[in-house]
């Protein structure tokens, strides 16, 4: 991830959820691309004709919940363009080459129950229900 991929990566966002989250963003860059540096986190995109065509974000986060150090996918989105080019599926495993480096064998992330692409697509990359419960309230 570069400052100058950061647009692309916002309007990607945008067209994709349709909220533009700028300020948002601006964080997220300055935590996982800016403050990586020999930290154990990863703002990845992935690039066709020069062009911003999908990222992934990740970290390792050491014994929540009680879990040995594992690596947890924050997001991860494809240009509904290019999403038949395994550009997803690329992003994940350099995700995961990284967390492997890093000293992980663990994976996880959230999603929302009806969001059934993102969720077909981890499935087609061999995720499964994990043994934790997210659980929420109102505050």
């Amino acid at each position: 991830m570069k400052r100058t991929d950061l647009e692309q990566v916002i309007t990607l966002d945008a067209a994709i959820t349709g909220l533009e989250k700028r300020a948002y963003w601006e964080g997220i860059y300055r935590r996982y691309a800016l403050g990586a540096r020999g930290e154990k986190r990863w703002f990845l995109v992935a690039t066709a004709g020069g062009k911003v065509v999908g990222f992934v974000i990740g970290e390792v986060r050491d014994w929540e919940f009680g879990s040995p150090p594992c690596g947890w996918l924050f997001t991860i989105d494809v240009d509904p363009h290019a999403r038949q080019s395994r550009i997803g599926t690329r992003l994940l495993a350099a995700l995961m080459d990284a967390l492997r480096a890093a000293g992980v064998r663990k994976l996880r992330t959230m999603l929302a129950h009806d969001n059934t692409l993102i969720h077909s697509f981890f499935r087609s990359q061999g995720m499964m229900a994990a043994p934790l419960l997210p659980m929420e309230m109102d505050v």
